[in-house]
């Protein structure tokens, strides 16, 4: 599975972690992702990451 990086703050988006503090289950695809589901550290929307 590709890691996503936060274009703004450099947070880096890998689903075999998830993000369980906001709801997000390890396993989770980036593409899977809630479209309201923003960065957990500076607040960035999907479309600001990009594949790494």
């Amino acid at each position: 599975m590709d890691r996503y990086v936060c274009n703004i703050c450099g947070y880096v988006y890998d689903p075999k972690d998830g993000d369980p503090d906001n709801g997000v289950k390890p396993g989770t695809k980036f593409e899977d992702l809630p479209e309201d589901w923003v960065c957990p550290v500076c607040g960035a929307a999907k479309d600001e990451f990009t594949k790494e």
